[in-house]
């Protein structure tokens, strides 16, 4: 048995380097003032895309994003990895876009690459936090879906078995193919990559980034058709301008606040205990704690 798995990934702002340029005055993302990383939890997801590709022989993994021509860097750490090829949706129309437009551009993508078996993401992105995209697509699309997924465990018989992680315990599902899974952090961390591949697939470039590129880059992706990476609009994937980007984004930021935590002070304590019961009934009158 082969599959065809589709890895819906983010490039996303390193949120560890946030500074007070991160947001811009219409209340998004200034992603241009960040450093962009791939998604922690889609990396949990392409590792088990790549599990299930290893299992199943003849399976192949596809990489699907949406976002400024830099995200090919992507499709480009999947290959890295172990895929097979990718997709970039890329145009102006897209800025801006929320949960829910972005589940709309992702699903006419999903449609435009056909016949597919299992559809993998990350539970949420961490420039976001909603978990919203991945379960969107999988309505959007009508098939089946299974949330906070750890561990995949099987495919058999068109159905698959699933370990989901949940706050007090776990579960064992069951779903019908063809279905969505997202992926928890707690999942295996994503494989790292592959020297072979890198040298293969580092020259790997969209239309986009080869219109910035010399002749021998291009002369080297006539010759080598695998460098050349998928990259589609608006008009590719069939998407109605009204639903994409702001225009299709019901969500709006009325304000943002910076918070910074600064200590206004610190005590040194022994290990006395009248030290730290005067502590404690200090921490209690001024409602810190109790």
């Amino acid at each position: 048995m082969s599959l065809k798995i589709i890895v819906l990934a983010k490039q996303v702002p390193d949120t560890r380097n946030v500074g007070k340029d991160a947001m811009k005055a219409d209340g998004t993302v200034n992603r241009a003032a960040l450093p962009a990383i791939f998604n922690p939890e889609d990396l949990n997801a392409l590792e088990q895309a790549l599990r299930l590709k290893d299992r199943y022989p003849g399976s192949t993994v596809e990489l699907l994003t949406m976002g400024p021509p830099r995200a090919a860097e992507i499709i480009r750490e999947g290959l890295f990895r172990g895929a097979d090829g990718g997709c970039l949706i890329t145009d102006r129309a897209f800025a801006g876009a929320d949960t829910l437009a972005t589940g709309y551009a992702l699903h006419m993508a999903v449609k435009k690459l056909g016949k597919y078996d299992v559809i993998i993401s990350g539970r949420q992105a961490i420039d976001g936090d909603t978990a919203q995209v991945g379960p969107q697509v999988a309505e959007k699309l009508g098939i089946p879906q299974i949330t906070y997924v750890e561990d995949i465990q099987s495919i058999k018989d068109g159905k698959i078995t699933a370990k989901r992680r949940l706050e007090k315990g776990i579960e064992i599902v069951e779903g019908k193919l063809p279905l969505l899974v997202t992926v928890n952090g707690s999942a295996p961390d994503c494989r790292p990559r592959n020297a072979r591949l890198v040298q293969k697939y580092k020259y790997a470039r969209t239309v986009s980034e080869k219109q910035t590129e010399d002749n021998d880059y291009i002369n080297l992706s006539d010759s080598r058709p695998y460098l050349n990476l998928t990259e589609w609009n608006t008009s590719d994937v069939n998407a109605d301008v009204a639903q994409c980007g702001l225009s299709g984004s019901p969500t709006k930021v009325k304000k943002i606040e910076s918070v910074v935590f600064r200590a206004k002070e610190s005590k040194t304590l022994t290990d006395s205990d009248g030290e730290i019961e005067t502590l404690m009934v200090e921490l209690i009158n001024n409602h810190t704690i109790g």
